[in-house]
């Protein structure tokens, strides 16, 4: 049946209406977004010009702690806070939260700290957001739409792929389902958001993976190498649930050892440069896409044979983890492209593939089984590497989802699917609260 010209008009109104509610938003992230990546690869240089100002990343670190003690005003919760907001709006999200995450970051980057980027591009999306909502007086039911907006338009913009960003605020709230009733309108946030990114003059970084003008538009189906693939992806998996799993622990730890919290990073800055001087290089530190003067390891380098250690994944695991767990901040995404990519590099050889193609299949895996963001990963593989390897990338991702388990970087997912089939009592959970169960001892019992 054709619809009739008053349904037409209907969808059209809506079309127009969601697009007006996230065009101010998609323009804000994205010039925030812009500012953000123009002034971390600033600093980022002026650390690698100045290897010195490691020595200051302890104080470096109390300053951001003592401004997020007391200015934060909730603003600590990073991107959980936008999605409690997103599930239960309550007190809203502080204004304060962009400008703080954007200096935090980069007195993290300036002084050698482990992490990544993602982070602050959502926090800023969102808290701008939140702005909009209040300065346009914008209504409670739509107040959520434009949370997720600024997510995408965020996420979208630092990474330079749209459709990445709009799946990836739509998945990351529940896992194993999409908020599909807010597709429009990330989609347009996320798009338009990238677009303002780049029409600052941003750029973002190009990875290569060669495919043979020949080979076709899809890589032809070969059992072996998609075994192997499955068994990458399991790897992959574990892994990003070791990067959540000690990132977590540690937190608690620091919490236990320092109660002061603005002191906490002094002590997970004393811990990076020790480990700097015990393993003998710099290539774990910052953002790792390129690696610092004199160095070998990083995302780039991974895509090539000698680009990585055995151990990089690692060694990027504890720098990231101890640097972000004590305080310092950054995201928690661009670390595990690194961790992926690297790992990859190591199972390439080991499995005798190509290692660009399993440093591609680690770098999107890894942050899938992370982040619990699986379709999400799989369409970033597309954007960034192009369609050949699809299948296998959605594989990996698919994999490495599985299991990573009820575990993730992202505390206040809530589940709406169990990974392992039943469950039905983990259902609206968040990981949060299972964290809290599966840590709580047994109550002893007494025999009657």
């Amino acid at each position: 049946m054709l619809p009739n010209r008053s349904s037409l008009l209907t969808d059209l109104a809506q079309l127009l209406r969601w697009t007006l509610l996230a065009l101010p938003v998609a323009l804000v992230a994205g010039s925030a977004t812009a500012l953000f990546l123009w002034s971390l690869d600033q600093v980022t240089k002026l650390q690698w010009a100045h290897p010195q100002l490691l020595w200051f990343l302890p104080l470096g670190g109390v300053v951001v702690g003592l401004c997020y003690h007391y200015l934060g005003k909730g603003s600590d919760k990073g991107n959980n806070l936008l999605i409690d907001e997103v599930h239960e709006p309550g007190g809203g999200v502080p204004t304060r939260m962009a400008p703080l995450v954007l200096i935090g970051t980069l007195v993290t980057h300036l002084f050698g700290g482990s992490a990544g980027r993602e982070g602050t591009a959502v926090q800023m999306g969102g808290s701008l957001a939140d702005m909009l909502v209040r300065l346009l007086r914008v209504g409670r039911e739509n107040r959520r739409l434009m949370l997720m907006c600024g997510i995408a338009a965020g996420f979208g913009a630092v990474f330079g792929t749209p459709l990445t960003g709009a799946i990836f605020a739509m998945e990351v709230l529940v896992i194993g389902r999409i908020q599909y009733e807010a597709l429009i309108p990330v989609l347009v946030a996320s798009v338009l958001g990238d677009a303002t990114c780049s029409a600052w003059g941003v750029h973002h970084t190009v990875y290569h993976l060669d495919v043979a003008h020949a080979a076709g538009t899809h890589a032809p189906f070969e059992a072996l190498l998609l075994g192997k693939v499955a068994l990458a992806g399991i790897a992959f998996g574990l892994c990003g649930r070791l990067f959540a799993e000690t990132t977590h622990r540690l937190q608690r730890g620091f919490a236990k050892l320092v109660p002061y919290a603005p002191a906490r990073p002094a002590l997970g800055a004393v811990v990076v440069i020790a480990l700097v001087y015990l393993i003998g290089t710099r290539d774990y530190l910052g953002l790792g896409v390129e690696a610092p003067p004199g160095g070998q390891v990083s995302i780039v380098a991974s895509f090539h044979e000698g680009g990585a250690t055995s151990l990089s994944w690692l060694w990027k695991t504890l720098f990231t983890s101890v640097t972000l767990s004590s305080g310092f901040k950054g995201g928690e995404v661009t670390p595990l492209f690194f961790i992926g990519s690297t790992l990859g590099n190591t199972l390439g050889l080991l499995l005798h593939e190509p290692v660009a193609l399993f440093a591609a299949l680690g770098f999107i895996a890894v942050f899938a089984g992370a982040a619990n963001t699986p379709l999400a990963c799989t369409v970033m593989g597309i954007e960034l590497f192009g369609a050949h390897y699809a299948v296998y990338f959605a594989v990996a991702c698919f994999i490495a989802y599985l299991f990573s388990g009820h575990s993730g970087i992202y505390l206040s997912q809530r589940v709406g699917v169990a990974k392992n089939g039943g469950g039905e009592h983990l259902r609206g959970k968040s990981l949060r609260e299972l964290r809290a169960v599966s840590s709580t001892p047994p109550k002893e019992t007494t025999d009657h």
